[in-house]
């Protein structure tokens, strides 16, 4: 499957979250995101740009995880694109033990909370970190990524084909304050590197 995104920072999420909902935007999922990537201590994965991932939806009665594999990035007419495949887990916990069985590590944490919703074709998601700029990433063909940032009301140029790091970055710069991307980062723990969120 293509994914194709864009990611932009939103000054006031309450109010792109309060346009999404006056549109008729379908919710899709509000409560807790975390990532766990996976690579060889080689990094094998990394230096071909690519992405093993468990990512795990957690809500007060509900955990649902997925397995992704993501191929390298391409930039398409001024979009984000890679190759995608994922799948659903019934036990994220047991995935996770196989994956370390196998000889891969964690390289990067990413935790966050997030609200997620399907508007004009397209899913946008609303994710706030530990510390760090309130972020929207919006996926879908061209026209409905165009669409559904016009519903945000957000200026089109604050959304770019940017990574995560570069907006952790862009925050550390203007903030003097260093970013936190996961809760052992807020805890005081960075142990994994920036590149590779």
């Amino acid at each position: 499957m293509r994914e194709v995104e864009l990611k932009g920072i939103l000054p006031h999420p309450d109010a792109a979250i309060a346009a999404l909902e006056a549109a008729g935007a379908t919710l899709l999922f509000r409560g807790r995101l975390e990532d766990r990537r996976y690579d060889t201590p080689e990094r094998s994965l990394a230096l071909r740009d690519l992405v093993l991932r468990l990512r795990i939806y957690r809500t007060a009665d509900r955990v649902e995880g997925h397995l992704d594999w993501k191929g390298p990035t391409q930039y398409v007419d001024g979009y984000k694109v890679r190759e995608e495949e994922t799948t659903t887990l019934g036990d994220p916990a047991a995935l996770a033990v196989m994956l370390e069985q196998l000889g891969y590590v964690v390289t990067r944490e990413i935790d966050r909370e997030i609200v997620q919703y399907r508007v004009a074709g397209a899913v946008v998601r609303v994710e706030r970190y530990p510390r760090l700029d309130v972020l929207a990433e919006v996926e879908g063909e061209p026209a409905a990524i165009e669409a559904a940032i016009r519903v945000l009301g957000v200026p089109r140029a604050a959304f770019t084909t940017g990574r995560l790091p570069d907006f952790v970055r862009e925050f550390e710069a203007r903030t003097g304050e260093r970013a936190a991307l996961c809760d052992r980062e807020l805890a005081g723990d960075y142990r994994y590197a920036t590149a590779d969120a």
